[in-house]
């Protein structure tokens, strides 16, 4: 599983130095038109048209947006959480999933978030994930790639945060 997840994470990265942050399209399914694996929403979608998500997080798209991903960090807990969202980009969508992989480029981190149910949410199913490292106690603006798999289908979509303007009035 850690090596799918690796693939995964390297090919995500071969496409961030190509110049271009959009997540390659999940492995062809059967249902065409915005279901996972379709190939509608794949070149209908503006994958850097993404404004910041429901809890103030950068979102990624997943699956051509079937659906995305909301990176949030807490730098004093040392804490980094994703939601996982439907593609109004601001819908919680449950998945079954125990783990989804993060992989931080700068400096180069990897760890699993585990499924953090919010309220509500049914048994074996998660829209949230929870991870903790070090590294997220560095104060500065991330980027990498958010991996995970949803019935049987892998998804991965690469995220950079940007700096924080504050204009000031006199």
């Amino acid at each position: 599983m850690r090596m799918h997840f690796a693939l995964i994470a390297a090919l995500g990265f071969g496409l961030a130095v190509s110049g271009c942050s959009q997540s390659p399209a999940p492995a062809p399914g059967p249902a065409p038109g915005g279901a996972p694996g379709g190939s509608g929403p794949a070149t209908e979608h503006d994958p850097h048209a993404h404004g910041a998500g429901p809890r103030g997080g950068v979102i990624t798209d997943w699956g051509g947006g079937a659906y995305h991903v909301e990176f949030t960090v807490d730098h004093d807990k040392k804490e980094a959480t994703v939601y996982v969202l439907g593609s109004d980009e601001k819908t919680p969508a449950t998945i079954k999933a125990q783990t989804i992989h993060l992989t931080i480029n700068d400096p180069m981190t990897e760890l699993d978030l585990a499924a953090k149910p919010l309220d509500g949410e049914a048994d074996g199913t998660s829209s949230r994930f929870i991870g903790t490292h070090d590294t997220l106690g560095i104060v500065q603006e991330f980027a990498g790639t958010i991996s995970g798999e949803i019935d049987g289908t892998p998804y991965t979509g690469d995220f950079k945060e940007e700096p924080h303007t504050h204009e000031s009035k006199p």
